[in-house]
C-alpha cells in the first residue's frame, strides 16, 4: 500500500513538473548542470528513529526521514507569499529565503536557489526508474524534495520542496533567531 502510495506521487509529481516545465517562459540554458555538490558541514545531527518519530510529527517523519512526497497543492506552503525564512523542519537550519520563491505550478513550494551554497545538499536519485536530484538538509540529513533544471533566471533552478520538511519564520521573526538548533 505504502509502496503503491509512494508510485503514484513520484508519477503524479513526475507529470505535474513536465506540464509545469512546458508553461514556462523562460527554457532553460543548455549550459546549466545539476551535478550532485559535495558538501561538508561539521555539526551533523544525528539520532534515533525513536527521537525522530518523538519529535516529528507523522507527515514530517514521512518526507524527512522515509523520503515520503506529500500531494501536490496539500502542503501549507505551497502558496505562501509572505517573506521570511524558510528552515528545516527537522533540526531548523536556514534553507531557502522568500525572495527565491516563485510560483511554478507544480503544487510544491518552489525556490529559485538555496538561502547560502552550503544550505542544502543534494545526491543523485534514481528511484522509480528515472533520474533526478534530491534535496537534503545538510544537518540533519532529512529529504526536503528535488532541484529540477527548468527554473526561472538567473539560476535556472527550480528547488521542488515538501511543505512538511520546512518551517516558516516572518521576517520579523527570523531576524531574531538566525539558525535555531533542537
Amino acid at each position: 500500500m505504502n509502496t503503491m502510495r509512494v508510485l503514484s506521487a513520484a508519477i503524479l509529481l513526475a507529470a505535474v513538473c513536465a506540464l509545469a516545465q512546458l508553461s514556462n517562459s523562460v527554457p532553460p540554458p543548455a549550459t546549466r548542470n545539476l551535478k550532485p555538490a559535495t558538501h561538508s558541514m561539521t555539526n551533523k545531527l544525528t539520532k534515533t528513529d525513536a527521537e525522530w518519530q518523538k519529535e516529528l510529527t507523522p507527515e514530517q517523519y514521512r518526507v524527512l526521514r522515509e523520503k515520503d512526497t506529500e500531494r501536490a497543492f496539500t502542503g501549507k506552503f505551497w502558496n505562501t507569499h509572505e517573506q521570511g525564512s524558510y528552515k528545516c523542519a527537522g533540526c531548523g537550519l536556514m534553507l531557502f529565503k522568500s525572495e527565491a520563491k516563485f510560483d511554478s505550478g507544480c503544487g510544491w513550494p518552489s525556490f529559485s536557489a538555496p538561502a547560502a551554497t552550503n544550505a542544502i545538499a543534494t545526491h543523485d536519485d534514481t528511484s522509480f526508474g528515472m533520474h533526478r536530484i534530491e534535496v537534503l538538509c545538510p544537518r540533519c540529513g532529512g529529504h526536503l524534495g528535488h532541484v529540477f533544471d527548468d527554473g526561472p533566471a538567473p539560476t535556472g533552478q527550480r528547488y521542488c520542496i515538501n511543505s512538511a520538511s520546512l518551517k516558516f519564520e516572518k521576517a520579523d521573526e527570523s531576524a531574531a533567531k538566525p539558525d535555531e538548533k533542537k
